[in-house]
């Protein structure tokens, strides 16, 4: 069983996906608020690798729930998910102190071919903080397996694909 949210409400809706090949269209209409919408069957959490980029755990906290975000090369714009807004990796939470969009984990290779990861703020109210070290408007840090970042209340710990878990 797949779950399937709806654009309008929020409302999640469970269908059965083993009979659907990858790109095939659907539509689907929630019962909570009668909105028809499309999806197109694609790539599910468990097909995507965290392997290749390595991925950002959001820890637990008041707000939230354990999460795991796959990072992808290039940027990665990480901020509280609110409906509407268009963001990478969003993050469920109902952390008030977290922007929308906070910041940017930038996932590059260097000359040798070794996977470098630099995060900045991206004009968040309260900033982001690396292993307690606020970062400065416009300053681009290089980051390594096991950093600890802080974003509002919400902390989360970046895992390299050759790090330690």
């Amino acid at each position: 069983m797949s779950k399937i949210i709806c654009p309008k409400c929020d409302h999640a809706i469970d269908f059965d996906s083993t009979g659907y090949k990858m790109g095939q269209s659907l539509v689907f209409e929630c019962e909570q608020c009668r909105k028809s919408f499309t999806i197109r069957i694609g790539e599910t959490e468990d097909d995507i690798s965290t392997e290749d980029f390595g991925h950002v755990v959001v820890i637990e906290n008041t707000f939230c729930f354990k999460q795991i975000i796959p990072l992808c090369e290039g940027d990665n714009m990480l901020g509280r998910y609110n409906k509407g807004t268009v963001i990478s990796h969003p993050i469920e939470t109902s952390d008030p102190s977290m922007d929308r969009r906070h910041c940017i984990i930038n996932v590059k290779r260097d000359y040798s071919g070794e996977l470098k990861y630099t995060i900045r703020d991206n004009q968040s109210v309260t900033g982001t903080f690396v292993m307690n070290r606020i970062l400065g408007n416009r300053e681009r840090l290089l980051i390594e397996d096991g950093a600890i970042i802080t974003l509002g209340a919400t902390t989360l710990i970046l895992h390299t694909p050759n790090g330690e878990e």
